[in-house]
């Protein structure tokens, strides 16, 4: 297991809602996850809204309470560790969040807000030690020293965006988890922010998590890339495979909607029937055969187990059973 440097098993993430006065329902929010995330390559996390990619992210950083499963952090569990050794943890996993603006304290200058974990971790001894290092993470990421002692309001959304990167990168960790950090950008900052993330990626040999709703994005940054739907994957693979040759119904019609920028060419668009079922009570069976127009009596009552087609490529669907 050393070429993984992160691996979830069975991770389940459940939020008690209160139906009633002696009863208790659950949102699924992911539920019975596993995956693998090789060393020094981008895992890409892709899925409609809702299906609980985000909370898988910050599930994995032990952001959000595991209600079952394993986490397993350079082949450390980390699942139950708590104050001082979970503080040690931050050191390896960090998370960019998604709104730069929420994720930072507007009381705060970017010098405080990228010296607090330096000072948090004991990084640096000195004020001018602290300094020095922050002024060269802030150039690493593309900000200027003048900038030093701005608050988060007199940026735009992409420097903003630098600012949480420079944040999550002072204590060199050795995996990021990177939550739709472009999806409240402008397309031509989109790029340059993605085109930062990897860059860095290469240079530090960062593990990058991406997790986006923008398969083009995705394609663009990931070496491997994992399809969740209604709090499970249902398709995992390397990139250039999954693209080429996606196999799980929901993986097909959603690579079927992305444009293609040649008005005499389009694709073959697979539409899908009805809404996304609620997490509180999802269907029995495959949760996705309520929409899949693939759909088998068996989808109906047994849950599909994962599949290998290939070398790194699984599918959790009963159309790649061989009993079928």
């Amino acid at each position: 297991m050393d070429d993984y440097i992160l691996r979830a098993e069975n991770l389940q993430v459940y939020y008690p809602i209160h139906t009633g006065v002696f009863k208790n329902s659950y949102v699924k929010a992911v539920d019975y996850v596993s995956f693998e995330v090789p060393r020094g390559k981008v895992f890409g996390i892709v899925g409609e809204s809702g299906c609980g990619k985000s909370t898988l992210g910050r599930a994995v950083c032990r952001l959000e309470p595991i209600t079952g499963g394993k986490v397993y952090l350079d082949g450390e569990d980390i699942t139950t560790l708590s104050g001082d050794k979970l503080r040690a943890i931050r050191k390896k996993i960090q998370m960019v969040f998604q709104d730069p603006y929420a994720s930072l304290n507007p009381r705060m200058t970017v010098f405080q807000i990228i010296e607090e974990p330096l000072r948090v971790h004991h990084l640096t001894h000195s004020k001018e030690e602290s300094e020095q290092r922050v002024l060269a993470l802030m150039r690493q990421v593309g900000l200027d020293d003048y900038q030093l002692n701005r608050y988060p309001h007199e940026f735009s959304g992409g420097q903003r965006q630098r600012i949480g990167i420079a944040r999550a990168l002072a204590v060199e960790p050795e995996v990021i988890v990177a939550d739709e950090p472009v999806s409240a950008l402008d397309v031509s900052i989109q790029a340059q922010v993605l085109n930062l993330l990897a860059k860095l990626q290469k240079e530090l040999n960062l593990t990058l998590i991406f997790i986006s709703h923008d398969l083009s994005v995705v394609e663009h940054i990931s070496d491997q890339v994992g399809v969740m739907y209604l709090g499970n994957f249902v398709e995992a693979a390397d990139k250039d495979e999954l693209y080429k040759n996606p196999l799980h119904p929901y993986t097909q019609a959603l690579l079927s909607a992305i444009p293609i920028p040649d008005p005499d060419k389009r694709n073959k668009l697979i539409p899908l029937e009805g809404t996304i079922p609620s997490a509180v009570n999802p269907p029995s069976g495959c949760k996705f055969h309520t929409r899949c127009p693939k759909c088998m009596e068996c989808c109906r009552t047994i849950a599909p187990k994962r599949y290998q087609v290939s070398d790194n490529h699984y599918v959790y669907c009963h159309l790649y059973d061989d009993k079928n």
